[in-house]
């Protein structure tokens, strides 16, 4: 279902997202954006995934433990529900939303909202995650971002899973993941890729 925008002659709103493997900066790039936003006093909220309780229940936390109140949702329809009167949107960990978080961020850049969207770009699997795909085909701006290889120092692009836990919904931290490049990555899964 298409979403009437709110004010029309408006001037537009945009999407950004950043996005990445694993212990890239994410989540840091996402805080930075939102701070530089309210030194400019413009109004901001920040959302993110319920399934997302690794640092807080109620903070967008990064690696580096830079962390910004957020609200906790469920689902991608209660943003839009909790957006009103406010200049720009960060969302984190975009990757766990359901895949109306796409319609529904386009629905507050036409709005008139600046829409900052950070997330795991592939799974573990190295599949594309969740709504990220659909959110990096209509965003007007794509930072990626990467991590280190711990084993070989080239550019990380992949998640590593560390567990032999086979759900695509795996919230873990550095005892589960580790960034990978992609010779590493697929080195690690030969016998992933063999079945």
């Amino acid at each position: 279902m298409f979403l009437e925008p709110k004010y029309r002659g408006q001037r537009s709103g945009w999407i950004e997202v950043v996005t990445g493997c694993m212990f890239s900066g994410k989540t840091e790039e996402l805080i930075r954006r939102i701070r530089r936003a309210t030194i400019a006093n413009q109004k901001v909220k920040i959302f993110k995934p319920k399934t997302d309780d690794r640092y807080s229940k109620d903070e967008v936390v990064s690696h580096d433990e830079n962390a910004l109140i957020s609200s906790v949702v469920s689902s991608s329809e209660e943003i839009i529900l909790a957006v009103e009167d406010v200049e720009v949107v960060g969302i984190d960990e975009a990757q766990f939303f359901d895949m109306e978080l796409t319609r529904i961020c386009e629905k507050m850049a036409l709005d008139g909202i600046r829409v900052i969207v950070a997330g795991l770009d592939l799974d573990f699997r190295g599949i594309p995650f969740g709504p990220m795909p659909n959110l990096l085909a209509v965003a007007e701006y794509v930072t990626k971002v990467h991590a280190i290889c711990p084993h070989c120092g080239n550019l990380a692009t992949h998640s590593y899973r560390l567990t032999m836990a086979q759900e695509t919904v795996f919230v873990g931290e550095k005892d589960h993941y580790e960034p990978r490049c992609r010779t590493c990555y697929a080195m690690g899964n030969i016998m992933t890729f063999k079945t």
